[in-house]
């Protein structure tokens, strides 16, 4: 994989999984846009890691529930950099809430973070690929819960579910400008989301029983999918989830 010179969004990038894929993107020679909301220390010491890579790398704060700062964001990236090559949709939140007990305020944020921001991210980016030419990559960083039932926690599945939509579609749509979309769907990863399974050790257990490779995935690994996703070797790869889960949605009826 080489992208050098290549500019790549990486939204919810600066803890779990997104920081993952900004330093595996810029070990492969991307130059990065850290999209982030909280904790801006976090994002300057990752920004330095990528620029102790050799890349060139800014860290961009904008809610991206929120059309207007989704603007913003790829404005920064097209301002800094001049053009957006590679799009990672990352930023997630779940509430664990059930279709009996989750609030409206609970869906809505779900919804928004997960979905909305996955639509219009992708939509803005393909945008400016198609205004400046030559295709690019659009990498929806979904779950295996877009296919496998979660009870307890139904609004995450839906935007799951609706992000396993928009990727299929918005592939069959944006492939004539040769802008590939493709989703990641990972299985259980040892990020902060899952801390609390992480942190008690009969959780855990029951966890790694249930995935056939006997472990959680470290974020590193789904970042090394995203890195080859987002490079030449997946060039004739859209419209579709990869997932990356250990094995255990063929093993078990769901968690």
């Amino acid at each position: 994989m080489n992208l050098k010179g290549k500019v790549a969004i990486v939204t919810g990038g600066n803890s779990g999984i997104g920081m993952a894929i900004v330093l595996e993107l810029a070990r492969q020679g991307a130059n990065i846009v850290i999209d982030y909301v909280v904790h801006p220390e976090a994002t300057e010491e990752l920004a330095s890691q990528v620029r102790a890579l050799g890349d060139r790398c800014i860290g961009v704060k904008a809610d991206v529930s929120q059309v207007a700062e989704l603007q913003n964001l790829v404005a920064a990236a097209v301002k800094e950099f001049g053009r957006v090559d590679i799009m990672v949709n990352n930023a997630g939140v779940e509430t664990r809430t059930s279709v009996l007990d989750t609030t409206e305020v609970q869906y809505e944020k779900v919804m928004n973070i997960n979905l909305k921001s996955a639509f219009f991210g992708t939509q803005l980016a393909a945008q400016q690929m198609i205004q400046q030419g030559g295709g690019g990559r659009i990498i929806n960083i979904s779950s295996v819960h877009e296919d496998w039932p979660m009870p307890g926690n139904t609004a995450y599945c839906l935007s799951k579910g609706g992000m396993r939509m928009l990727t299929r579609t918005a592939g069959l749509e944006l492939a004539p400008h040769n802008i590939l979309v493709v989703g990641v769907g990972p299985g259980a990863v040892a990020t902060p989301i899952n801390a609390g399974t992480m942190n008690d050790p009969e959780l855990l257990k029951k966890l790694n029983s249930a995935i056939p490779l006997g472990r959680m995935a470290k974020p590193e690994e789904i970042a090394s999918l995203v890195a080859f996703l987002a490079g030449d070797g997946a060039s004739y790869m859209t419209a579709t989830t990869i997932f990356a889960d250990g094995g255990i949605m063929q093993s078990s009826p769901g968690l």
